[in-house]
């Protein structure tokens, strides 16, 4: 707790009716969540300080969002030289972070050593619910699959008729639609990592942890660490802590946290469900959890094909957060029929396995979301001949397993970005017969080289799978822009097909 004269006052800020004003706060960061922290703390009378180190110049919407704190009379100091250190002229009781910031950055580490508490926006989100009837968060964590189960929650929740939104690392910030004039009954929550490591208070109706592999370990500095990280979303929980059957850690994170008493543990299983679990029976989606003869008897939810929707393609990951989605708004008593409506509703986001179209028989998949080495086995494990694109910054991460594991289904590998080296050399360990092509250019306009390459190695009924098991930032401005260009390439090939050329570009880079 803060050594500041008002530090004491921190254990009293559980809602938004308490009284904040005179809180003299930092807010880290000025990103979307950062300025609604900002705003909604200034709105209570806090006196705050918001830093940034970026260029309003160079960035419109931070200038923007400086802009409108400045006419609300927040102190806003944009610049590197204002996150070297706690500001010297402001004795701060708290400050609130932005997701990002990593414990070693030197205004925290100023923070910590100055004996001020630092909060995530969740935290203080969560601190600032109603006092009367604030809604119940179901909250979603694991190295991946979040946005996609969150997103299906929501739409469980309001099949259910209830008013529910998905909010938090999904894009809303939590903070808003906790705020929100129109109060909602219940709030699916996506937290990340990083959100999970700078939050202590959170008491979830219901969480879980999807899966949990090597990711953002350079942030957290060790895998412990970042699974620890990702136990804290059990921390607390009222109703239900549900797990991967399939992933033993996300068990044990839940035998080691700290529930509510009377808490459930509920499983899913790509499999037969036991009791206390939901799992798959031939083709439908069945729960052995809420019902009354759970030892005896189950309840249908829904079907694969509602699972699949639109998609050419019913991957096993997206059955597992269908089932995990499923648990959440089961324990908030959605009734089976609301599951299987929500689940009919819903539409993947983009660069999802995604089709891009088919030409000359070889189906194109965008999964540029696969952004680690767990996320692209998953994909990879979609399909039974692959010609696989992959690359881009790894972040340090293991692709050993990865490669071994999907080399049975490689037909070829097309290599692209600054950590390419890494997995040509597992691939030469672990699939020394596959083909394996080198594109050396990191211009953003290479994809059409990229597809080029690929659509000459696959042959029909072969897919070309774009899941780089890597972060984007080397080529593009974020996986999405990566997914366009891959999509965008695919177009232009087609079309060059269909006008009666080959659709090929002069190809660069060579076979390793």
């Amino acid at each position: 707790m803060s050594s500041t004269p008002v530090g004491g006052r921190l254990d009293g800020l559980t809602n938004g009716s308490a009284d904040w004003s005179g809180l003299r706060v930092v807010v880290a960061g000025l990103g979307v969540s950062g300025f609604a922290a900002a705003d909604a703390l200034n709105e209570r009378g806090a006196h705050v300080v918001a830093v940034d180190a970026g260029d309003p110049d160079a960035n419109t919407a931070l200038g923007e969002r400086a802009r409108i704190l400045d006419i609300l009379d927040v102190d806003v100091r944009l610049g590197a030289e204002h996150v070297a250190g706690m500001p010297p002229d402001f004795a701060a009781d708290l400050v609130i972070t932005s997701p990002g910031w990593r414990p070693d950055q030197p205004l925290l580490v100023a923070a910590a050593a100055a004996g001020v508490p630092v909060w995530g926006e969740v935290e203080l989100a969560w601190r600032m619910r109603a006092a009367v009837g604030p809604a119940p968060w179901l909250t979603v964590t694991g190295t991946n699959g979040k946005t996609t189960t969150v997103t299906m929650l929501a739409h469980m929740l309001r099949a259910a008729g209830l008013r529910a939104t998905a909010a938090g690392n999904v894009g809303t910030p939590i903070l808003e639609a906790v705020l929100h004039p129109e109060p909602y009954d219940v709030i699916a929550v996506e937290l990340s990592s990083y959100q999970l490591h700078w939050s202590d208070s959170l008491a979830p109706h219901a969480s879980v942890c999807l899966n949990v592999a090597p990711d953002h370990v350079d942030w957290h500095g060790s895998f412990e660490d970042y699974t620890a990280a990702k136990g804290k979303v059990y921390a607390n929980t009222k109703v239900a802590c549900v797990y991967n059957v399939q992933d033993p850690t996300t068990e044990q994170l839940v035998r080691d946290a700290e529930v509510q008493e009377g808490c459930r543990a509920i499983g899913f299983t790509l499999g037969m469900p036991g009791p206390s679990m939901v799992g798959v029976v031939d083709d439908i989606l069945a729960d052995r959890a809420f019902v009354e003869e759970r030892k005896t008897s189950a309840a249908e939810l829904a079907t694969l094909d509602d699972v699949r929707g639109d998609a050419a393609t019913l991957a096993p990951h997206n059955v597992a957060n269908a089932l995990a989605a499923a648990a959440l708004a089961r324990t908030y008593g959605v009734p089976p029929v609301a599951v299987r409506d929500g689940l009919r509703s819903f539409r993947p986001e983009p660069h999802r396995i995604a089709d891009c179209g088919e030409v000359d028989g070889v189906r194109y998949v965008d999964d540029s979301k696969a952004t680690n080495p767990h996320a692209a086995l998953a994909s990879l494990l979609s399909f039974e001949h692959v010609v696989w694109i992959a690359g881009g910054l790894l972040k340090g991460a293991d692709v050993e397993d990865l490669v071994r594991e999907a080399a049975p289904r490689l037909r070829a590998v097309v290599l692209i970005g600054a950590d390419r080296a890494v997995l040509a050399e597992a691939l030469a360990r672990h699939a020394p017969d596959v083909p394996v092509v080198d594109v050396p250019s990191t211009d953003t306009g290479v994809m059409d080289v990229v597809v080029e390459h690929a659509s000459g190695l696959a042959r029909s009924g072969d897919v070309v799978l774009l899941a780089p098991a890597a972060a984007s930032m080397d080529m593009f401005t974020n996986y999405g822009a990566r997914g366009d260009a891959f999509a965008a390439a695919v177009d232009r090939r087609g079309a060059g097909r269909a006008a009666g050329g080959d659709g090929s570009t002069d190809p660069e880079g060579g076979r390793s």
